[in-house]
């Protein structure tokens, strides 16, 4: 009991006890709680490393800074060597060689937003393996390419928009014309892909829809263009989805037929995770939730899971949704290995994922100066 409180004889004894409980002694090497001290210069590498003792959700980006920068620094060479391991695997500089496989999934308003071009510097630099997004995460590029978005306010009304032709994304601002845009540049792509598809057999699929119109852009603005180049896939389970679902619709009366097999695709992503095998290691980086949030989950159960996962979003599990689980869920899923230490950040992807890229892919890619 604080000495302080010795001569307070006449205070019941069970009050003292309930206030002042005894603590027990914290474990050796507990981090203490400590934000930045902006006294002095300005240090931003400082201040975005003192993220991790400063509670809260700063905390959670810290762990999930650190378990990003696992997932960049892994090598098979990390792993012991057993009677189980190939011939090929035994050579050092194979096994120095060989990194995690890492799966990036983003709905479509951080296309929309400025998150888009954190997103293309990772494509452009081939930092990631397998993208999965949502059709409005497709379209958005390709629209951003031809007319721009704008910022608005998130108190505009809807109905007055409406009469100005103007679409809200948030605080985003989109005009209807920019989709006019798109339609124009889209329509003639797919005539030629329905030509192609009745004269050579060619069987389209999200995957190769998204890789064709990338190659289409030739604008390097656009994060599907350096896909594309780069030969990383794009899935996009949900492509009818949003503009170019409306674009199919419009294109099926004016020449039907040009059929989107969704089966190879599937097919094709649960592969890029079951084919990548033990010991080499997958990773999810998930921003926002849905469909792209499940699509890399369930890729990564047909492997009893993934090895690392980080998740953004501002999602909440109370109601049951897949958005808001927390990644301890798809433990028992067999979505992520029990052994892993998954991280979810409570928070705006438009915020969080400059300062994860920051912290993460920029300095382990590239030499510090």
């Amino acid at each position: 009991m604080s000495t302080i409180l010795n001569d307070l004889s006449a205070v019941p004894d069970g009050a003292l006890d309930a206030v002042l409980l005894k603590s027990v002694e914290m474990p050796e090497g507990t981090p203490t709680v400590r934000g930045y001290d902006f006294e002095g210069p300005l240090d931003l590498q400082k201040m975005l490393d003192c993220m991790m003792t400063s509670g809260y959700q700063a905390t959670q980006f810290g762990r999930c800074v650190d378990e990003v920068n696992r997932m960049l620094k892994w090598r098979l060479s990390d792993e012991p060597i057993d009677d189980t391991t190939d011939e090929e695997e035994r050579d050092p500089a194979y096994r120095a060689s060989l990194r995690c496989k890492i799966f990036l999934g983003f709905t479509s308003n951080l296309i929309s937003s400025g998150v888009r071009e954190q997103l293309r510097y990772l494509v452009k630099n081939k930092m990631i393996d397998v993208l999965v997004t949502t059709a409005g995460g497709v379209e958005e590029d390709f629209i951003k390419c031809l007319a721009p978005t704008y910022l608005g306010d998130f108190a505009l009304k809807g109905a007055e928009l409406r009469k100005q032709g103007l679409n809200r994304i948030g605080n985003l601002l989109v005009p209807n014309d920019n989709y006019c845009k798109f339609e124009d540049w889209i329509m003639p792509i797919l005539d030629a892909m329905k030509k192609e598809q009745d004269e050579t057999g060619v069987v389209w699929t999200p995957s190769k829809v998204i890789h064709r119109l990338g190659l289409e852009i030739n604008n390097e603005e656009s994060v599907y263009y350096w896909a594309a180049k780069m030969n990383i896939p794009v899935y996009c389970p949900a492509l009818t989805d949003g503009s170019i679902g409306d674009m199919l619709y419009f294109h099926s009366f004016k020449s039907p037929g040009l059929v989107v097999d969704l089966v190879q695709d599937v097919r094709a992503m649960n592969d890029e995770a079951r084919t990548v095998g033990r010991p080499k290691k997958t990773g999810m980086i998930i921003l926002g939730g849905g469909v792209p949030k499940h699509h890399i989950n369930n890729a990564n159960l047909m492997r009893n899971g993934a090895d690392f996962s980080v998740s953004i979003n501002t999602a909440q599990e109370f109601d049951g949704s897949d958005s808001g689980a927390k990644p301890d869920e798809a433990v028992s899923w067999g979505k992520i290995r029990p052994e892993a230490t998954p991280v979810k950040v409570h928070a705006d992807a438009s915020i969080m994922f400059p300062l994860l890229v920051a912290q993460t892919f920029k300095q382990n890619f590239e030499p510090k100066p």
